[in-house]
């Protein structure tokens, strides 16, 4: 990269506040109009199962979040990236963060009941998609070339084969 004010992807929006958003909107809207789906389903299994997955969310942004910071890299994308992660929780999935931010929302929102986080997730995640993590691969390969081209074509984007 030649110009480095121009070394970071270009994202349209700093990705916590996607995930953040979404789940302020999902609340205002459960607030206003409740669908009540997941509440009648009972607490019995939904809370336990929830706060499983947010906890499997949260320990894989942290992992991933951790191994960024081993490498000395930026875990912003709003700064350049300085080394390729591809070791650890890297080796399973190219977004750790990503994938964990989206599990530890539908955790959120089974613990809750809140429907139309439910909802919010698929819009939510969509955005994430197409403004952030697409932009952030287009930036590493020109970053990185091969190698990144490589590790892109060996590691799934989101984990399990995704």
């Amino acid at each position: 990269m030649s110009n480095s004010s121009q070394d970071h992807p270009n994202v349209i929006i700093f990705p916590p506040i996607i995930l953040a958003t979404t789940v302020a909107l999902g609340c205002i809207l459960q607030w206003f109009w409740p669908i009540g789906l997941l509440t009648s389903m009972g607490q019995a299994w939904r809370i336990p199962v929830g706060a499983g997955v947010f906890l499997a969310g949260v320990l894989l942004a942290a992992t991933g979040r951790r191994a960024m910071v081993r490498l000395r890299t930026n875990v912003s994308p709003l700064l350049p990236t300085t080394a390729l992660a591809t070791d650890g929780i890297f080796r399973w999935t190219r977004n750790p963060l990503y994938s964990g931010g989206t599990l530890m929302m539908l955790g959120v929102a089974f613990v809750f009941a809140l429907d139309w986080l439910l909802l919010l997730i698929l819009p939510s995640v969509l955005i994430l998609h197409f403004g952030v993590v697409r932009r952030e691969e287009d930036y590493l390969e020109r970053k990185f070339g091969d190698q990144y081209r490589h590790y892109k074509a060996s590691v799934a984007r989101y984990g399990f084969g995704i």
